[in-house]
């Protein structure tokens, strides 16, 4: 199968994939050959020229999983000396690219590699480029690639009109390019003018930062957080620079801040701040979450628990928070069974049909619905709901995104 790529009359994109993936697999010193041969012809598409210039970068340490079809491959480790020897002949005319696609790999190739002869070349596409995409991985490379210049191109690329090239550049600060005397200014900055996502990475950036550096800062924040002046998107973040801090004063400071020892108390932190993008791929695509198994939106998913596609209708974000980690606290009506004790010492049995704030509904094995006013019920026991609780399932970031994606789930 690698040797296909030699053969220039096979076009099809899912077997030169494979070929390209092949080489990778077997990886011997012809593979690698092949492979850059292929990579360096003109006749082949961007598309197919980017993921041979990718595959070439993986080539030392492959992912664990295969590049098509996503098995488990197991770890492997190769002498990077080889593909440098065979790759550095021909990087000058890959920076020559024009196409975004082919210029991201060749940078990550680059920074892979450890291949630094060419990083004035990189830094001049860093500063001539337009595409963002294209100067986020550059100058992510060029961090890996100990640029000297690499101080001016991280300011330049926080300075820049685009969020997401600006909060690249925050997570690249680090004890060597941060003093204590710059880092006040960078943070009042950011906390002044910059978005969510920029803040919320310079508090992790923060979080790795030498204490003598952030102690002042975060004193502030924490107290800023108890006056209600800091936004709730950043509480998360603001904990885990703490706890990364190492700072027993800090930490009690911050736990002082906690409104309780419920388990949602636990979870105080994820309300705000999520990422909604982030959410809909956790919902549709996490493995250890399956919500699709048993939940739908727009009609698409499963039929085991109820529908959420106008759930922000009916819950608060609180209560979208309690659905995820004590999901047999609140049960959705048809979807669930209650035990109800009455203060005249009666038992009732049946499916939630309806709740208010005055009355529940339940459907029994009698032909009408049983409703029961609240103030009748001495106690209430539901049926453990099937689905887990998110919190030992999911980490705290990525709860933090589900709650932001169901909170704008409306008709």
């Amino acid at each position: 199968m690698a040797a296909t790529l030699k053969e220039k009359r096979f076009t099809a994109d899912p077997l030169l994939r494979r070929a390209i993936n092949a080489a990778l697999r077997v990886g011997g010193a012809a593979e690698l050959d092949l492979l850059v041969a292929y990579a360096t012809r003109t006749d082949i598409s961007d598309i197919l020229k980017a993921e041979a210039l990718a595959t070439l970068g993986s080539w030392a340490s492959p992912s664990l999983t295969d590049r098509v079809d996503g098995r488990y491959r197991g770890k492997l480790d190769r002498d990077a000396a080889l593909a440098r020897t065979k790759v550095k002949p021909f990087v000058a005319d890959f920076l020559k690219e024009s196409n975004p696609e082919t210029l991201i790999a060749v940078a990550g190739l680059l920074a892979n590699l450890e291949l630094t002869d060419n990083n004035e070349t990189l830094a001049k596409i860093y500063n001539e480029n337009s595409n963002v995409k294209v100067k986020a991985a550059v100058l992510t490379a060029l961090n890996r690639l100990k640029y000297q210049g690499i101080e001016a191109v991280i300011k330049s690329g926080m300075e820049d009109k685009d969020e997401s090239l600006r909060t690249v550049a925050l997570g690249l600060l680090n004890n060597s390019n941060v003093t204590k005397a710059t880092l006040p200014g960078i943070v009042q900055s950011v906390f002044g003018k910059g978005t969510t996502r920029e803040q919320q990475q310079l508090l992790v950036v923060m979080g790795k930062l030498e204490l003598d550096k952030t102690q002042t800062i975060l004193e502030d924040l924490v107290q800023q957080l108890a006056d209600k002046k800091l936004s709730p998107n950043l509480r998360l973040e603001l904990k885990e620079a703490i706890d990364a801090s190492g700072s027993a004063s800090l930490k009690a400071k911050m736990d002082a801040l906690k409104p309780g020892t419920s388990p949602l108390d636990a979870f105080a932190d994820v309300l705000y701040g999520g990422n909604r993008n982030e959410g809909r791929n956790i919902f549709n695509n996490n493995s250890a979450a399956q919500c699709t198994r048993c939940h739908a939106i727009r009609g698409v998913g499963g039929t085991a628990g109820p529908s959420l596609t106008d759930i922000a209708n009916t819950l608060s974000r609180e209560q979208l928070l309690q659905s995820l980690i004590e999901p047999s606290a609140r049960l959705a009506p048809g979807f669930g069974t209650v035990t109800l004790k009455l203060k005249d010492g009666q038992e009732v049995f049946g499916v939630l049909d309806k709740e208010t704030e005055t009355t529940l509904t339940l459907k029994t094995s009698d032909a009408e619905p049983l409703v029961i006013p609240i103030a009748r019920i001495a106690s209430r026991d539901n049926t453990p709901s099937s689905m887990p609780p998110m919190g030992e399932v999911l980490s705290k970031r990525e709860i933090r995104d589900l709650v932001e994606y169901l909170s704008f789930l409306k008709n």
